[in-house]
């Protein structure tokens, strides 16, 4: 089975083979708190986690979810300015959950239950540098690619 490894210090994705070739290595933005565990704390957990869920199968590119479902609403600049400062999750979703119990599993730390993901975003927002409010930001074309490549499963590795 394919692995993910997230780095938060250089702000990449690296999907790696069975054997630890690298697949492909992608620019993400993580939390602009960084790295961190605790529910309400808006940072990007670490350790070992797994894929729970693939959410958005053949969802069009900008595609709005919220709550994990989509909205019916097409990501616009139009749209963000009726919207500003609103938290965008496009066009697909990995959930992920951890598998550290005590540290980013279960109680105040849970990775899932902090609602978590990998996911789409407007390609107007940055990649490469913090930004988020927890979760892995990727490109559109980049989470589709992925989210094709990855099963329910995969180990994610969160490091810092």
């Amino acid at each position: 089975m394919p692995r993910i490894e997230i780095s938060i210090p250089a702000q990449t994705l690296t999907l790696h083979a069975d054997d630890g070739r690298v697949l492909r290595t992608y620019l993400v933005s993580t939390a602009a708190r960084g790295p961190g565990e605790q529910r309400g704390s808006l940072c990007t957990p670490r350790g070992r986690h797994v894929v729970r869920a693939k959410i958005g199968a053949g969802a069009a590119f900008n595609t709005v979810f919220v709550g994990r479902r989509p909205t019916g609403e097409m990501w616009s600049p139009e749209l963000a300015a009726r919207h500003p400062g609103r938290d965008w999750i496009l066009t697909r979703i990995l959930w992920l959950s951890g598998c550290e119990p005590g540290f980013n599993r279960l109680g105040s730390v849970d990775t899932m239950r902090r609602f978590i993901y990998i996911h789409g975003s407007p390609d107007t927002v940055p990649m490469g540098a913090p930004g988020s409010i927890g979760c892995v930001r990727m490109r559109n074309r980049d989470i589709v690619e992925l989210f094709d490549l990855v099963s329910a499963g995969t180990p994610v590795e969160i490091l810092a």
